[in-house]
């Protein structure tokens, strides 16, 4: 019953208040992400959702768009300076997934949406994170974050699709919050952002 009907209509109220009330922080981020990052003010990638779905997920930009003499993009440890460090452990940059989350595309519990080149990657088991729409946050994200190896982080994301209750739901969120106020698992420990999954061990 939960995870049928109560589940998306806690995602539509809770997004849609979310939208509201946090407008006024939706602005003053915009704005600053303009003058210390530049425009576009959102990334915009497409991910995999429930059942494969391809989606737009929209996040506010973390990095600027320094380029080499070559016109080739500088490393992601030179573009992403303080205020994009800020952004994504404050997790301020996540806010847009919000108009996802209303719109269906998401779930504000679920597994983290991942790139579209990983999809012939995943074994049966890994795939089963397609069951359920992809969430703002997850079971990965209180265990460790971006600090979780890949099949650490994969098979959380399916005990998390095997055992989807309102309790766990609650649980998750509440552990959310003070992950971001410890600013725990922002990146890993090799990279400031996480490493590709370049597939299985054979």
């Amino acid at each position: 019953m939960y995870q049928k009907y109560i589940k998306r209509l806690l995602d539509v109220i809770l997004s849609g208040l979310a939208l509201i009330v946090l407008s006024p922080i939706f602005i003053i981020v915009y704005f600053l992400v303009k003058t210390k990052l530049g425009t576009p003010v959102l990334f915009v990638q497409k991910r995999p959702g429930m059942n494969e779905k391809i989606f737009k997920m929209y996040k506010f930009r973390t990095m600027t768009d320094e380029r080499d003499k070559d016109g080739e993009l500088l490393p992601d440890e030179i573009r992403l300076n303080k205020f994009g460090k800020l952004l994504r452990s404050t997790s301020l940059d996540e806010l847009p997934e919000l108009w996802n989350i209303f719109i269906g595309d998401m779930s504000i519990v679920g597994p983290r949406p991942l790139l579209v080149q990983y999809l012939p990657l995943y074994n049966e088991h890994q795939n089963q994170r397609h069951k359920v729409r992809p969430g703002l946050t997850g079971l990965a994200q209180v265990k460790g974050r971006n600090t979780l190896a890949w099949d650490d982080k994969f098979n959380l994301d399916v005990e998390y699709v095997n055992n989807i209750t309102f309790m766990n739901d609650v649980k998750i969120v509440l552990l959310t919050v003070i992950t971001v106020f410890k600013r725990d698992g922002i990146a890993s420990q090799d990279s400031v952002t996480m490493e590709p999954f370049k597939g299985n061990k054979k």
